[in-house]
């Protein structure tokens, strides 16, 4: 629905009922319920056939509203003054007097929360007395949209309502960083690793290690199409779609391009769009140009490697 104070109020009509209601982020669209109530969270996650193991992203208004369920610490304050609201996710402990549903922190004594940057849902954050529980809005381990078109894809009339915001501009996830002790990255996303190197001074490491799923996007399939892709390719056969890293002066019907120019951030940007947009058009196959393996391209580089586990 249109960007105006109606909409925003129907939203929170429904999500007052403990209904889920689709929202706009810069990053991705979020299926959004009250994080304080465990009918309204139970409902996240039988709509998107979402494990319980997989906890989800609490998202709030401001910094007092967070005070009241999380400790916070120097790191944090540094990296929110920096970044927030913006694409970055923190793992926080939670205070014992917490009121997030257990079922968002799979019974942890941590929680994932940001601060999203979309006006729209920043002015519906404000008008609510609670703060949203917000994993992607699509079935789980398939592609995460990034309009209005795409939830509706996903989910029909399944869901009570969606407040249209726009295309996400960041087209892919939030970066994940705990800061429960040592500083680390759990997940790659919406804020380049360096950035977060040089604001707190550390080199700060991508976590691979843990095999446990302890924040979103740590599933070893992801983000998928639904189809075979094999990475690292240079050339299609005839039945397979190619995404490429920038256009080429020779183009083919079965060619996708992510960029004009080999501009990563945008190319992440396109990533789920072309993603959605071949299975759409009923490829069998995805085969994928390599692409370079840092910045964005890391990030553009760890999407692809989940959407393609088997």
């Amino acid at each position: 629905m249109n960007n105006n104070l109606a909409n925003i109020k129907k939203s929170i009509f429904f999500l007052n009922k403990n209904e889920c209601v689709a929202i706009p982020t810069e990053t991705v669209y979020g299926l959004a319920a009250n994080a304080y109530s465990s009918k309204s969270v139970k409902k996240i996650y039988s709509l998107k056939k979402r494990p319980r193991n997989n906890p989800s992203i609490v998202h709030y208004s401001n910094l007092n509203q967070l005070k009241k369920d999380c400790e916070i610490n120097k790191n944090f304050l540094i990296l929110y003054k920096k970044f927030c609201p913006g694409p970055l996710t923190f793992v926080l402990k939670l205070k014992k007097k917490s009121r997030i549903s257990r079922i968002v922190t799979n019974n942890k004594k941590t929680v994932a929360v940001r601060f999203p940057k979309n006006k729209l849902t920043q002015k519906l954050l404000k008008l609510l007395k609670y703060p949203l529980a917000a994993p992607s809005a699509n079935i789980s381990t398939k592609i995460s949209p990034v309009s209005k078109d795409d939830v509706k894809e996903e989910f029909g009339n399944k869901i009570k309502f969606i407040l249209d915001g726009g295309r996400s501009k960041i087209g892919l996830e939030s970066t994940i960083i705990s800061l429960v002790n040592k500083p680390r990255i759990l997940r790659l996303g919406g804020i380049e690793r360096t950035k977060i190197n040089k604001v707190l001074n550390k080199n700060i490491k991508y976590d691979r290690t843990n095999k446990k799923i302890t924040v979103p996007g740590q599933s070893k399939l992801h983000y998928s199409p639904g189809i075979p892709i094999k990475l690292n390719t240079l050339k299609p056969k005839n039945n397979e779609a190619f995404i490429l890293i920038k256009k080429r002066k020779k183009s083919y019907k079965n060619y996708y391009y992510l960029s004009k120019t080999k501009n990563l951030k945008q190319a992440a940007k396109n990533l789920y769009k072309i993603l959605r947009m071949v299975k759409n058009k009923n490829y069998k196959s995805i085969v994928v140009e390599r692409i370079p393996n840092i910045g964005f391209g890391e990030v553009i580089n760890e999407r692809l490697k989940r959407a393609s586990a088997k």
